[in-house]
């Protein structure tokens, strides 16, 4: 039986270091060495792979640079061993939802996120802070992320940490770049191949910000930079008035992104233009000109129309198809002459058959809200006490999700500076819309505000997303999902060894329980369903088998008995009645099983559960 230790790579998060060296061996054997701290790169051979002059590590170079990138760059590569643990209390329809709210720094519980769901987001959104020289709420410092989170809360005796990042440092631009950097580079791992991620951001960085994203997306998979007009009303201050935002879009690969992309919905006025004049039983219609860009021989015929008009393609332009084409048109009376029969063929579209319009990089206040708007909805809800200065209205966000997801399928949407939940909101209601079944996945920072109902952003985030999901459940009978569970960030449940020099004694002692103390059952089994890479949401049935209770998680994929006393008398019932409850179930592929290491009354115990096990086909156990 293995036992999982702090260190361990179970105990760990995804460890993407070694995940790229192991891509890169399985590539190039030859190019990964044994070096004095383990597996290296081989420059020497790498250069020989790809040629002297492609490798380089000169300064000169383009890109953007300032002082900490390579910190930042080495912090998004480093594992975490802290974990998540559930708050059912604080939580809705916790049995049967599909969506998660977590309370915790955004950089470690991407890290935590990666074994669990890397590849498997279809669309990110975030509404990052603004550089605009106010408070900092996300240091630029590189120890411990748990410690800086704990710090950040006011779980620590230093209190919260927050530094001033003003536009007079020297820093002004470099603290925010530091903040920014590792979460994007986290991101782009969650993201499936189809996915994308969209990130709202002013004038003060959107230039650093196209410059970091190329670098983690790669140039050719930008897709645009939206612009939105987030207000109405004109401001007489500054020299020319503020009345946009932007929204950078990247995808994971621009061409599956383009193939499932979705259209949005098209507006009145953008339908009042199809018309049916002359009373065509398919319904309206509008006329579409039959010319292209371009010469292209077998498309310059001549066109005869019903009066007798002879016409040629415009200059620079030929038809926009082949005349075979056009005549089947002709036939089914897809073309349009004009009125009189005599002007250059248009081809007939009908309403009927617009499934939607390619989004533009245009976004009016109009079409998708604007600031005001998404200030009374927080009013509306919390009342006329201000929680929010500048939250993003719903139907901007219903855009993204247009765009970004489509309704048939169940895609998974991550938002890890949730806010006020606005994205949550905006699922539910793009869902409700359209018979979605998408999923939401927030992430807060339970940072400090001054307010007489809440303590923390986050408690407004989950308020939010309450109230949202019990309106909705009021006005419709379907059965959408407006539940979500919650987590919130903290240490490992596995104690590390950490000995007091003076009192080695007293620290053996301690360390006899594997475990932290005060850490339930459930804290335990949803830190394995973490680090074995286990949707948090996965069907998890309990069941009692030889007194004990045992956790059966994805129909059989884990099996977990975290009592805390297994007597040698107890192994052959407790062992037996877990193969028999996995046959059941008809597990498909292999097993795993965890049990709580001090838990075994001695090692024949533990010794004599293995082998059943193992003897049954359940060869991977584990012990806390």
């Amino acid at each position: 039986m293995q036992k999982i230790e702090a260190n361990s790579p179970e105990a760990e998060s995804a460890n993407i270091v070694a995940d790229n060296l192991a891509q890169l061996k399985a590539l190039f054997p030859e190019l990964v060495t044994e070096g004095a701290n383990g597996a290296a790169i081989n420059v020497d051979v790498l250069k020989a792979l790809v040629g002297d002059q492609t490798v380089t590590d000169a300064d000169e170079k383009y890109g953007l640079n300032w002082h900490g990138k390579k910190k930042a760059r080495q912090i998004a590569l480093t594992p975490s061993t802290g974990t998540l643990r559930p708050c059912p209390e604080e939580s809705v329809d916790w049995e049967t939802t599909q969506n998660l709210m977590i309370e915790g720094d955004n950089l470690e519980v991407l890290k935590l996120l990666q074994k669990s769901y890397a590849g498997k987001v279809k669309l990110i959104y975030i509404d990052p802070p603004y550089n605009t020289g106010k408070d900092f709420v996300y240091p630029d410092n590189f120890q411990d992320n748990i410690k800086n989170y704990l710090e950040l809360t006011g779980q620590t005796e230093d209190g919260a940490k927050i530094t001033t990042n003003t536009e007079a440092s020297g820093r002004f631009h470099t603290d925010w770049l530091n903040m920014i950097y590792p979460r994007i580079k986290l991101a782009r791992e969650l993201l499936s191949i189809e996915g994308a991620i969209f990130i709202s951001i002013d004038d003060h960085e959107v230039a650093a910000l196209r410059e970091i994203a190329n670098e983690i997306f790669g140039e050719e998979n930008f897709i645009a930079c939206c612009v939105w007009q987030k207000r109405y009303s004109r401001e007489n201050r500054g020299a020319i008035g503020d009345a946009h935002e932007y929204l950078l879009v990247y995808s994971k690969s621009a061409e599956h992104f383009q193939a499932s992309r979705g259209l949005i919905a098209p507006t009145d006025e953008q339908t009042a233009i199809y018309r049916n004049p002359n009373g065509d039983p398919k319904g309206r219609w509008r006329p579409i000109p039959m010319t292209a860009q371009g010469y292209r021989p077998n498309q310059m015929y001549e066109v005869i129309t019903p009066s007798g008009a002879r016409h040629k393609p415009p200059e620079g332009r030929c038809w926009s198809m082949i005349e075979s084409e056009y005549m089947k048109l002709v036939q089914e009376g897809r073309i349009y002459y004009g009125k009189d029969n005599s002007a250059q063929p248009n081809i007939i579209r009908y309403l009927s058959e617009l499934d939607g319009l390619v989004p533009w990089t245009w976004w009016p206040a109009s079409e998708v809200g604007h600031t005001d708007e998404a200030r009374k909805a927080i009013q509306n809800i919390f009342g006329s006490q201000a929680v929010f200065d500048t939250p993003k209205p719903t139907r901007l966000l219903q855009r993204v999700l247009e765009i970004g997801t489509r309704a048939e399928t169940s895609d998974l949407v991550v938002d890890f500076f949730a806010g006020s939940g606005t994205m949550g909101e905006s699922v539910m209601l793009q869902n409700k819309l359209d018979g979605g079944n998408r999923r939401y996945l927030m992430v807060q920072l339970p940072e400090p505000i001054e307010n007489a109902d809440f303590s923390t952003v986050a408690a407004v985030t989950k308020a939010r997303l309450k109230h949202a999901g019990n309106k909705l459940r009021m006005e419709t009978e379907s059965r959408q999902d407006y539940g979500f569970r919650t987590f919130k960030l903290d240490t490992s449940n596995i104690r590390a060894w950490n000995p007091t020099v003076n009192d080695l004694k007293s620290s053996l002692f301690d360390h006899l329980e594997h475990l932290e103390v005060g850490r339930s059952s459930d804290d335990i089994l949803y830190e394995i369903l973490l680090k074995l890479g286990l949707d948090l949401c996965v069907p998890i049935e309990k069941r009692e088998i030889a007194g004990k209770q045992v956790n059966s998680v994805g129909a059989g994929v884990l099996m977990t008995c975290l009592d805390e006393s297994i007597k040698a008398a107890e192994v052959e019932a407790l062992t037996l009645g877990m193969v028999a409850w996995r046959k059941e179930q008809d597990t498909v592929g292999d097993t795993t099983a965890v049990f709580r290491d001090s838990a075994f009354e001695n090692d024949v115990a533990k010794s004599n559960l293995a082998a059943i096990l193992e003897q049954h086909g359940i060869k991977q156990v584990r012990s806390l």
